[in-house]
């Protein structure tokens, strides 16, 4: 469906914009600033003069994103977050001040960018889905007046639709891995290029510790720019999900020992903030960082009898970490409930997380492009032959069923990951979630 052919209601509040939102859907992912540039000019350039806060990576760019929009609500100001994707609801991505966008104002914004689109000529190059949300995101902040935008890359970081006309006050790149090689790079030196797109001349950037090859890139991109680079050392536990700083004692609820360099991360952002004037009291860090809440990142859940671990793990990076955090916590076998994207690295990440004894069930991805459950099964099987046993589960129904019998008593603790996708699907078909209500 071409740009100037979607549909257009006379009503905000009952247009079809899931229809709207899959007929953009169908023009992929093609990373480019040319197209959100159009658009945001047709829009009136909403996102202009607004301080943004821009963090690219390839893990942890979420919990930085969490932590920094908190602090600074709690210290009073007006807040706009933009992440991606979200688990269960479309909402989550659109966050202002402690809560996530009405069911009317997301109507009405994508409305607004639904009715620009309406202008394009013919054979006009449309606007990716993501690029749509990214300039309704603006459209909101805008409209809200918000003091500050904390804004989420979504696929690198040179060419990703939130670059486009940002006017950042500061950049942060979280820990930078092996994933989306295929768009990025098949090097480490190329995704870390392509990251450290976001650097903006003069600018401060904050960076996590990085591999050597990586913070080469990082570093001349930063000479080049004139940015001037903070690397972060990772935060020390204080006692139970908690860290001293400045003197004072923060909980970090977010579990698992990579949320100490994510949280020295947002911690530094913070700080480069002071320097440059905004007030944030160090109580309102202590405070924004004690409410932070991001869901499905090491949270323990109940279905059923059975607690379940729920863990966004989606490339190898995020792998490493939640095998570092069981080994730790859950050294014993494990049951998996695992669903992961073609375009990962399935056999890297399979290896990485099983262990002779282990029980594994393999599930599809419903709407996405997942590694199918008989070939992950087949695959789990040959990677780890000590396996406890193998299955593959055709649908959610099926893990529905399973995770409602009782839990036999020696059956070990389950895990659920492999896909932000597999884990908002069992949100709300399992646990009944909707995260943005």
């Amino acid at each position: 469906m071409s740009p100037n052919h979607l549909p257009r209601t006379g009503g905000i509040s009952t247009w079809d914009w899931p229809g709207f939102l899959e007929s953009l859907g169908h023009f992929g992912v093609d990373l480019s600033l040319d197209r959100m540039q159009v658009l945001l000019q047709r829009l009136g350039q909403p996102q202009a003069g607004i301080p943004a806060i821009h963090v690219a990576g390839t893990n942890g760019k979420g919990s930085v994103c969490a932590w920094v929009s908190h602090a600074l609500w709690a210290a009073g100001y007006r807040v706009g977050r933009y992440t991606s994707p979200h688990l269960v609801n479309w909402r989550e991505r659109i966050w202002l001040s402690g809560e996530y966008i009405s069911p009317g104002d997301w109507s009405r914004v994508l409305a607004q960018v639904r009715d620009c689109l309406q202008t394009y000529a013919p054979g006009e190059a449309s606007p990716t889905q993501f690029e749509a949300i990214t300039a309704a995101a603006w459209l909101y902040f805008r409209q809200q007046k918000v003091d500050i935008a904390v804004m989420e890359v979504g696929l690198g970081g040179r060419l990703d639709a939130t670059n486009a006309g940002i006017e950042p006050v500061v950049t942060a790149i979280t820990s930078i891995g092996w994933d989306h090689w295929q768009r990025l790079g098949n090097s480490l030196a190329q995704i870390a290029f392509e990251k450290a797109g976001i650097l903006k001349p003069g600018i401060p950037t904050v960076c996590a510790p990085q591999p050597p090859e990586v913070m080469a890139v990082i570093r001349a991109r930063a000479e080049q720019t004139g940015s001037p680079l903070r690397v972060v050392e990772p935060l020390h536990w204080a006692g139970p999900q908690t860290v001293c700083w400045r003197d004072q004692v923060l909980t970090l609820p977010l579990a698992g020992e990579v949320q100490l360099i994510n949280g020295a991360v947002a911690l530094a952002v913070v700080e480069t903030l002071q320097e440059q004037g905004w007030r944030i009291p160090d109580v309102a860090v202590e405070k924004g960082f004690a409410l932070t809440r991001w869901p499905g990142r090491l949270q323990w859940v109940q279905i059923g009898s059975r607690q379940l671990l729920l863990d966004g793990a989606h490339n190898l990076p995020a792998a490493q970490a939640l095998r570092r955090y069981l080994d730790e916590h859950q050294p014993g076998p494990l049951t998996w409930y695992m669903g992961i994207l073609t375009t990962k690295d399935v056999k890297g990440m399979l290896a990485t997380l099983l262990r002779p004894g282990d029980r594994f069930f393999a599930l599809p991805l419903f709407g996405h492009a997942g590694t199918h459950p008989q070939e992950l099964a087949h695959l789990a099987q040959i990677l780890q032959p000590h396996l406890r046993s193998v299955q593959a589960l055709p649908d959610l129904a099926a893990l529905q069923a399973q995770l409602q019998q009782p839990a036999d008593l020696d059956e070990p603790p389950a895990v659920i990951c492999g896909s932000l996708y597999l884990l908002g699907q069992v949100m709300q078909a399992c646990l009944g979630w909707d995260l943005a209500c």
